[in-house]
This record gives C-alpha cells, structure tokens and sequence, in this order.
C-alpha cells in the first residue's frame, strides 16, 4: 500500500468581471513569483486576495504556511485558511483539511474526520483525494475496511493517471482483495503504474511475470495499451 503526501497545488482561477480581472491579474502575479521561488512575493500578492475572499488565494496561502515557505511555517494558520477555501466549497482546500485530520497537524489526528473531507474532495474528482480515501477503506482507518470501495475509488484515481492508485490495484488484484485474484489484471496495473516511473511498479511486474505464461504476459500487455488508449475508462 502507498500513501501520499500533500503537495501545493497551484489552481489559475478565471475570474469575471473588472473585480475579477484585477483580481486575476494579481493572483497570476503570485503564481508567476511561486514558481520562481520568490515565495515572499507570491505571499504578498495572495493575502489580500485571500482577505477578501478568494478561495484559491486561501488555498495557496494556507499551503505556504503549510510548507513554511515565505512564512514561518504554521499548521494552525494552514488549517485556519484551508477551512476558509473549504467554506467556499475548493476540492484541494477539502483534500488538503483532511490530510492534516489525517496527521494531526494543526488539528487533533482525527481519521474519521479526515475521511469526511477526502470524501468531499474526492467527489468534486480530485484524484488525490480519490486515491487516499481508498487507502482509507483499504486500511480501515476512519471507516469499516472495504476492498471493494478501496478499488471504486482506487479506480476512480486511477482514470485520472494516479500511478499510486494504478499501482495498488495491481496489488489488490494480485491478491484477490476486493477484485478476483488476477495475475493478468495485476501485471497490467503494475506496468501501467510502471511507465509513470513507480519503481516498486517495476519490480512486482517483474515478480509476477515469473508466474505467468507467455501467452499471459502478451495479454496483460496489450490490455494494459488498450486501456492507456482508452484512457483507463472500463479497465
């Protein structure tokens, strides 16, 4: 099983209006200097629009502060500006609020709350989300253990190119949990997982090859492009 870490994800909003193109013009400034490094400008440019109600300005601003970066880094006042874009309804605001339940950061450690905020998160389809809420059924932290709702939005995740979620799948199917136990399927998972550059991908595809025939590994193969083709869609 694989879990991630949140990471800072720069969403461009599109705003409209003469409010809304200054608004943009300022918030592109902050992404502009993010990206270059200059973490004190992007802070600058981001917190008056943050005050004034921004939700992706709120979300940035709660991950600087998360990751300390132009800021002193602070838990509580990520937490404090991640609820203020959560309010707002922002599916990276709701992820990022249940990884810090998830890891008691700025907050008491709470899976079952953190479960609340991946879900939500998760049905706006943000992949992350998707993908830690089925490490959640699959490990049965914060919900009753589940299998077969990890592979739903194991799936879900995976449709989005989540290597992560490509790649317990390949597990989940090697091991008969929550699927059928399926070598072909698990081969086709792991090497899907394993163009994305997943080491541990690699290495199971290899270990399951040796208990394939070469007829099987041709299958899984070529179920793998045409489901890459497909853009995971039914696979």
């Amino acid at each position: 099983m694989k879990y991630l870490t949140a990471t800072i994800c720069l969403t461009l909003a599109v705003l409209l209006g003469s409010a809304g193109e200054v608004w943009s013009a300022d918030f592109q400034k902050g992404v502009a200097a993010y990206q270059s490094g200059d973490y004190t400008t992007a802070l600058r440019e981001w917190k008056p629009l943050a005050e004034q109600g921004l939700a992706s300005a709120q979300y940035n601003l709660g991950s600087l502060y998360l990751q300390g970066k132009g800021v002193p880094q602070d838990d509580k006042t990520a937490v404090k500006w991640f609820r203020l874009a959560v309010e707002q309804g922002d599916a990276d605001a709701q992820y990022n609020l249940g990884f810090m339940y998830r890891n008691g950061y700025g907050v008491p450690q709470n899976d079952e709350t953190a479960v609340k905020w991946y879900r939500l998160s998760a049905e706006q389809g943000n992949s992350t989300a998707q993908y830690n809420l089925g490490v959640m059924y699959e490990s049965g932290r914060g919900v009753r253990q589940d299998d077969k709702t990890a592979v739903k939005w194991y799936r879900l995740a995976a449709e989005q190119g989540n290597a992560d979620a490509q790649y317990n799948l390949g597990n989940l199917s090697y091991f008969g949990r929550g699927v059928p136990q399926d070598n072909v399927y698990a081969y086709m998972w792991w090497n899907i997982a394993a163009s994305s550059g997943d080491k541990d991908a690699v290495n199971n595809r290899d270990i399951v090859a040796g208990k394939m025939t070469p007829a099987d590994i041709s299958t899984a193969q070529k179920l793998a492009r045409e489901c890459v083709r497909k853009k995971y869609k039914g696979c």
